[in-house]
């Protein structure tokens, strides 16, 4: 085992361990890590590791790791350990385009809302994970119907059940949903650590023909064979009502001397999610009781004894009225207020999948359809996703127009699964979350289609087969509302121009007002710039070694200086004007401690141009344009980090004028910072300067209390 790794793993054990780590990144100077429980980290252990400089508790899941400038080849060290292969979002922050990757924006969104209510996260952790592994057949399922509709409006074929063949291409897609709380209850069962086949044979109980007989004995008679008098003692105990809201009939028998509502749970969503979290707590007591050597037989055993009759009796009937419940809410609210609602949920789809909360409104549309035999959630719904996918079009509009290569690949892709699968991801965490100025115009077209599909659902309502007149756009399927799936929404004329609408509203915005800030755009154009210059240069003829320098460095004058004996490097200049304050005054505990070397702040500082404090090369040069190196000719190293906390603006209000491998004097711009950004995200603004090798100098002086014109002397240097 090399050295490197040998540290990598004690920096792992020293923060409790792999099973401890949820997310690993890393900025100029600091391993950030992400924590169950940062309380398990050993701090006097990790301060002892070799390169470690310091270690610093941030939050109950938040801790930091310093160790200055070669902080990424620990990173990469640490990722690199087989232990470590499972770390979700655990991508370097700064990842070799420069930009976060979709991983990471997406933990970065959601981790927002986590932590303040612990029990809230681990909800919708469960709700998502137990639909999460079945979307690629339900995606498969709704473009079955997608084909199916369109046969019929072709009048290649007359209906669903016309033939055996066409009865035979139903069953390839009612499958999914029949069997769906089977598919969840084994999803949320092994989320929640219980043997999977237990929670999908429960809820396979209570859906086997013989549970179905007992509400329908005359449908189900082949299970009575010739016992009349069993078919007719079965019949003789059932009783049933009309629900006149939902059209639909419920009924009751007894079991065991008890009255037991019967159900049919195919297509249910709330009944399995209910009974897998009771299952939880009785599996995992059964297991504290039952000893070791016999639990194979009787946990499993005693979980099904116990728990279909309580789904069977009591969280069934509790999960259809829930459903029926907030399905007939929703009803109630696309009856009566119909612009409202075909504007409201197009609006909040945007703030809801970026954060996973979207999963409820999913299960509310398997439950219309299942309860009502539509569903009306999808078809605003679909205006969201148009909105989303005209706003990349846009982005990728500016993308050719400027020769971005790169961004024409991320939008491209995005665009191409968004409109062919109706996914949304790769447009939201590839595009919009990186660039706030998406959400801006993107809004405008979810309220446009939004309000286009209220006002054409009004005034040309749909009636369904049943005789209910319904305002709006309507769906007996599950669908991903992409192009392909157009033909399942029943008055498809009215969601086809609503979905044209969003997309095209946002599509022109994002095109004719760019989706970037002034300094996100001046970056991007210089990473244009680059890259054209990069691929010019590969595509010369190899020129001589000093024209390459000079083309490269900068200057014939900068390749000559730089050959001539390295003069002592005296002062280090305040890289923009302000008042220094110590460290211990910059409010920041790291930069306090020392453990990056001797310094000062420059607090309130004036301007928005920094500049180089020494001459020398650029050896760290942050993605996010927050924090620079510069290693002199005489091997002083200054670090300029500017803002506290501010890697996690990720780069807006930041444009870097320079890349890593540079060579600078001081004076140079390093960066153009909008420091009323820096305020509005709640970060401070004070400016570290620093001498990260301080300890290896005879003396490092900076200049406190003082107020400073960029360009002043505020660290004095003695070698």
């Amino acid at each position: 085992m090399g050295k490197s790794q040998e540290i990598a793993q004690a920096i792992v054990k020293g923060v409790g361990g792999v099973n401890n780590i949820t997310m690993l990144t890393h900025c100029a100077t600091r391993l950030r890590f992400t924590l169950k429980d940062a309380n398990k980290a050993d701090k006097d252990a990790l301060e002892g590791i070799k390169g470690v400089l310091a270690a610093v508790k941030q939050s109950d899941t938040a801790y930091q790791v310093v160790i200055g400038g070669g902080v990424e080849q620990y990173y990469n060290d640490i990722m690199a350990l087989p232990e470590m292969a499972n770390v979700k979002g655990g991508e370097v922050e700064d990842d070799a385009d420069g930009e976060l990757t979709n991983d990471q924006v997406k933990a970065q969104e959601r981790a927002k809302t986590k932590g303040k209510n612990k029990w809230v996260d681990s909800f919708f952790e469960f709700l998502s994970d137990s639909f999460r592994p079945i979307i690629g057949v339900l995606l498969g399922a709704s473009l079955i119907i997608a084909i199916i509709n369109v046969l019929i409006a072709c009048h290649v074929v007359t209906g669903e059940t016309q033939s055996s063949t066409m009865l035979f291409c139903r069953a390839m897609y009612r499958g999914v949903f029949y069997f769906l709380p089977i598919m969840i209850a084994y999803n949320g069962a092994k989320k929640l650590k219980v043997d999977p086949w237990v929670g999908a044979a429960i809820m396979g109980a209570i859906m086997t023909p013989e549970f179905l007989a007992l509400a329908n004995p005359d449908k189900y008679a082949s299970i009575f064979g010739t016992d009349t008098a069993g078919h007719d003692a079965v019949k003789s105990t059932l009783s049933c009502v009309t629900n006149a809201t939902l059209g639909t009939e419920s009924c009751t028998t007894k079991v065991f001397g008890l009255t037991m509502q019967l159900n049919d749970y195919s297509g249910n969503v709330f009944v399995p999610l209910l009974m897998v979290a009771v299952l939880a707590l009785v599996y995992k007591g059964l297991q504290k009781i039952i000893p070791n050597s016999v639990q194979l037989v009787f946990v499993p055993f005693l979980s099904m004894v116990i728990m279909i009759p309580v789904t069977a009796f009591l969280i069934g009937p509790i999960g259809v009225w829930l459903g029926n419940g907030l399905g007939v809410g929703l009803a109630w609210m696309n009856t009566h207020a119909p612009f409202v609602f075909a504007i409201l949920i197009p609006m909040l789809y945007p703030f809801l999948v970026p954060l996973g909360l979207h999963w409820p409104l999913n299960a509310l549309m398997l439950m219309n359809i299942d309860t009502l035999g539509y569903d009306f959630i999808q078809g605003p719904m679909g205006t969201w996703n148009f909105a989303c996918f005209g706003a990349t079009l846009g982005v990728l509009i500016i993308a050719i127009r400027e020769k971005d290569t790169q961004m024409k690949e991320t939008a491209g892709g995005a665009l191409a699964a968004g409109l062919l699968g109706g996914v949304s991801e790769p447009s939201l965490y590839g595009i919009h979350l990186r660039y706030k100025n998406v959400y801006k115009r993107m809004l405008i077209g979810c309220f446009a289609g939004g309000l286009t599909i209220a006002i054409l659902g009004w005034l040309f309502p749909a009636t369904l087969a049943d005789g209910t007149v319904v305002h709006g756009v309507t769906t007996t399927a599950f669908a991903f509302t992409s192009l392909l799936t157009i033909p399942v929404f029943n008055q498809m004329w009215v969601y086809a121009i609503s979905i044209a609408v969003a997309f095209v509203v946002s599509a022109v915005l994002v095109a004719t007002f760019d989706y970037r800030t002034p300094e996100q755009k001046a970056e991007a154009q210089a990473r244009i710039a680059r890259e054209q210059a990069k691929a010019a240069g590969a595509a010369a003829p190899a020129a001589a070694p000093v024209a390459t320098a000079v083309a490269d460095k900068a200057s014939a004058a900068q390749v000559a200086q730089a050959s001539l004996p390295a003069e002592p490097t005296t002062t280090v200049l305040a890289p923009i004007a302000g008042h220094t304050v110590t460290l211990a005054e910059s409010g920041d505990p790291v930069f306090a401690s020392g453990a990056l070397g001797d310094g000062l702040g420059i607090a309130n500082p004036i301007g928005s141009q920094v500049l180089a404090p020494v001459s020398g090369v650029l050896k760290t040069v942050a993605k996010t344009g927050h924090a620079y190196g510069i290693k002199t000719d005489d091997g002083v190293e200054v670090l300029v980090h500017i803002g506290i906390d501010t890697v996690k603006m990720n780069g807006e209000g930041f444009a870097a004028a320079v890349t890593k491998g540079q060579r600078v004097n001081a004076g140079d711009l390093l960066a153009t910072v909008d420091f009323d950004k820096v305020k509005e995200a709640g970060h401070p603004t004070v400016t570290m300067v620093l001498v990260t090798n301080s300890k290896k100098l005879a003396g490092v002086k900076p200049i406190t209390g003082a107020d400073v014109k960029t360009g002043d002397s505020v660290i004095g240097i003695t070698h």
